[in-house]
C-alpha cells in the first residue's frame, strides 16, 4: 500500500519514540453527551495509551445568553434570568444579583429579610452539595448514595415550595428583599431538616469516607496545586481543597454573614478526595449558619417600604389607587438606579459568584456581567488530568462540581 506525503507527516507527527518503540497518540471526544460530564460539556482528549496527554474543554454548547438578554429586560424583570444560570442553586443566584441591585439603588433590606436569605442560601449550599454528592459518586459507581443524596434534598424543596410555590427557579429573594413573607411552618419545617440531616450527613461517611474503593479513586487523584489554583483563578471548594482558605463570607461578608460563627474547611493535597471532604464539611457548618439564623430570626418586614421597588401587597391593589398604581408601572417601567457601576460577590455553592451592573439612568441594566465560579474552575480541569489516567476524568469533573448553565450563560 503507497503512503502518500500528507499521510506520512500525519503519522510522523503523532508519533513519539519510547526506548526505541513506536507510541502513537490518539485523539478522542469525551461529551458532550457524556453523562459524567455533568452537562454539555465536550472535553477533547490526546491519549498516550490510557493516559492523557492533552485535554482541551469544548464549551458553548448550552449558551443562552443570559447575559444579554439581562440589558433588554428591567432590573426587576432580569431577577428570573439568574435562576437558570447554576441551576442547582437559583436562590445564590438570586440573593447576588439582589444584592448588586440593592447597591446600585442604595438601599439595604430589613432585618428579617437578611436572615431569611442567609437560611434559605444556606439550605440552598447543602442542597446543591447533594446533587454534587450523588452524581460524582454515581459517576465511580457507588449507586446507593446517589439516591440516600436526592431523599435529603427533597426536604429542602419541600421548604423551598412552601416558601414560593416553586420547587426550583422560584425567585424568591429580589432586589428589595423577598417576593412574600416566611409563611407559616417554615421555621418548624426548618428544625425539623435541622435534626434529621446530621444523621444522614454521617450516613453518607460511613458510605464513602473510609470505604477502600472511594479512597482508592479519590486519594492522590488529579492533584491541583494551591499556586495552579491560584493561578487559574479558582474558588469554592475547588480552591479550598488546595490548602487556601478564601471563603467570602469571611473575606467581604455581606447580607449579615459577619453576625455568624462558622468555620472554613481546607486540603492539604489538593486532590480529588480533599475536594470532597472540604464539601462535606462545609454542610456541617452550613447546619450552623442556618441554626444561628433561625434561633435570632427577627419579625417586621420583609421587604424596604418604597412601593416604586417592591410590588404592594395583592390586596392593595384591588381597593387603593396608589397601589394599583406604583403595580402597574412596576410591572411595565420598572425602576431607574442612579448612573453608575457596582460589583458585588458572593460565595455560591461552586465559588466566588460575582455580578457587575452598571447603569446609565435607564431602567434596564447598560450591562451586566457574571463573575461564575464554574466557568473559572473549569480551566483548571487540563491541569489536574493531564499525566493522569482516562478513569480518573470523571473523578476530576465531579470534584471541581461544574454546571454548564453557569459556564455557557
Amino acid at each position: 500500500m503507497q503512503v502518500d506525503e500528507t499521510t506520512r507527516l500525519d503519522v510522523e507527527e503523532n508519533e513519539l519514540l519510547e526506548n526505541g518503540v513506536r507510541r502513537d497518540t490518539m485523539t478522542v471526544n469525551m461529551g458532550p453527551q457524556h453523562p459524567s460530564t455533568h452537562g454539555v460539556l465536550r472535553l477533547i482528549l490526546t491519549l498516550d495509551g490510557e493516559t492523557i496527554v492533552k485535554a482541551v474543554p469544548d464549551i458553548g454548547y448550552l449558551h443562552t445568553g443570559i447575559e444579554k438578554t439581562a440589558e433588554s429586560k428591567s432590573y426587576f424583570k432580569a431577577l428570573v434570568l439568574t435562576d437558570r444560570m447554576d441551576y442547582l442553586a437559583p436562590l445564590c443566584n438570586n440573593l447576588a444579583y439582589s444584592l448588586a441591585v440593592e447597591k446600585l439603588l442604595g438601599i439595604d433590606v430589613p432585618e428579617r429579610a437578611k436572615y431569611a436569605r442567609i437560611i434559605l442560601a444556606e439550605l440552598q449550599r447543602i442542597a446543591s452539595h447533594l446533587v454534587w454528592l450523588g452524581s460524582s459518586a454515581l459517576d465511580l459507581g457507588a449507586q446507593s448514595v446517589f439516591l440516600y443524596c436526592f431523599r435529603e434534598r427533597e426536604l429542602i424543596l419541600d421548604i423551598f415550595e412552601l416558601c414560593s410555590g416553586v420547587r426550583m427557579m422560584t425567585s424568591y429573594i429580589m432586589p428589595g428583599g423577598l417576593q412574600a413573607d416566611l409563611p407559616p411552618g417554615f421555621e418548624g419545617k426548618v428544625r425539623d431538616f435541622l435534626r434529621i440531616f446530621p444523621s444522614r450527613l454521617r450516613e453518607y461517611h460511613d458510605l464513602l469516607t473510609n470505604n477502600r474503593l472511594w479512597v482508592d479513586r479519590t486519594k492522590g487523584v488529579c492533584v491541583l496545586s494551591a499556586e495552579d489554583a491560584l493561578a487559574y483563578g479558582c474558588t469554592g471548594a475547588t480552591l479550598r481543597g488546595s490548602g487556601i482558605a478564601y471563603d467570602v463570607r469571611k473575606a467581604f461578608p455581606y447580607g449579615g454573614y459577619e453576625r455568624f460563627a462558622f468555620d472554613i474547611p481546607v486540603g492539604s493535597n489538593g486532590d480529588v478526595y480533599d475536594r470532597y471532604l472540604v464539601r462535606m464539611l462545609e454542610m456541617e457548618q452550613s447546619l450552623r449558619i442556618i441554626q444561628q439564623a433561625l434561633d435570632g430570626l427577627p419579625g417586621g418586614a420583609w421587604q424596604v417600604a418604597d412601593r416604586k421597588i417592591v410590588p404592594p401587597p395583592k390586596y392593595e391593589v384591588s381597593s387603593n389607587m396608589e397601589a394599583l398604581i406604583h403595580h402597574f408601572k412596576l410591572y411595565t417601567e420598572g425602576y431607574r438606579p442612579p448612573v453608575g457601576e457596582v460589583y458585588v460577590r458572593t460565595e455560591s455553592p461552586k465559588g466566588e459568584l460575582g455580578f457587575y451592573l452598571a447603569s446609565d439612568g435607564g431602567s434596564k441594566p447598560y450591562r451586566m456581567h457574571v463573575r461564575a465560579p464554574s466557568f473559572a474552575n473549569l480551566q483548571a480541569l487540563p491541569k489536574m488530568i493531564e499525566g493522569s489516567l482516562l478513569a480518573d476524568v470523571v473523578a476530576a469533573i465531579g470534584s471541581i462540581d461544574i454546571v454548564l448553565g453557569e459556564v455557557d450563560r
